[in-house]
């Protein structure tokens, strides 16, 4: 049974700036206790080393959801055999997180997107200055894609599209975008409502 909320850790500090370090998360529910996971919820993680996590222990109450969540973000973000390079897809999260204001999903893609990219300097213009940061034109547009699509879908259009083609993104490419962003508008949004992060 769910509390109504869990008091944070004394003395905690939410970071108030963008950041690639590693960020810790705190929810304002409580997750499911590890002691209570059935083998149903183990596997609905996917991944068993999830269940130190106190964000997929609060998502695993409902377990069904949680694969299906979990398995769409694997295949996204890991199937890379062809379509958008590894460290573009994690740059159009990074993008759609600082947009949105989710500073811990942002230090996740941004830590994702240099790792692949070895574009250190790049990715730290785009978390301190925002979305419009100077990053040379592909990655201009596939932060223009990302932003459009999650201001609202349908501010995505053919100009996005074309803008997307006339950097070297082919339609494969453009769909894994596609999926990166606004998988990650909508990851942003759940997280930023079940709690915070912290330093």
């Amino acid at each position: 049974m769910m509390t109504d909320t869990i008091l944070q850790p004394e003395g905690h500090t939410v970071p108030a700036v963008f950041t690639r370090a590693q960020l810790d998360w705190l929810p304002w529910l409580e997750p499911m206790p590890e002691a209570a996971l059935t083998p149903e919820h183990v596997k609905a993680l996917v991944d068993p080393a999830r269940v130190k996590s106190a964000y997929f222990r609060l998502l695993v109450r409902d377990p069904a959801a949680l694969e299906a969540r979990t398995r769409t973000d694997k295949d996204i973000f890991y199937n890379t055999e062809a379509g958008l390079p590894r460290a573009e897809r994690e740059l159009a999260a990074a993008a759609a997180s600082r947009l949105n204001g989710c500073i811990y999903c942002a230090s996740v893609h941004a830590r994702f997107a240099t790792t692949y990219s070895k574009r250190e300097a790049d990715v730290d213009r785009l978390l301190a200055e925002g979305v419009g940061a100077e990053l040379g034109e592909r990655w201009n547009a596939i932060v223009a894609a990302a932003v459009a699509l999650t201001e609202t879908p349908m501010h995505f259009g053919a100009e996005h599209v074309q803008r997307l083609r006339a950097a070297g993104l082919d339609d494969l490419a453009i769909s894994d975008l596609i999926h990166a962003a606004s998988f990650f508008n909508w990851a942003n949004r759940l997280m930023l409502s079940l709690g915070e992060p912290a330093a």
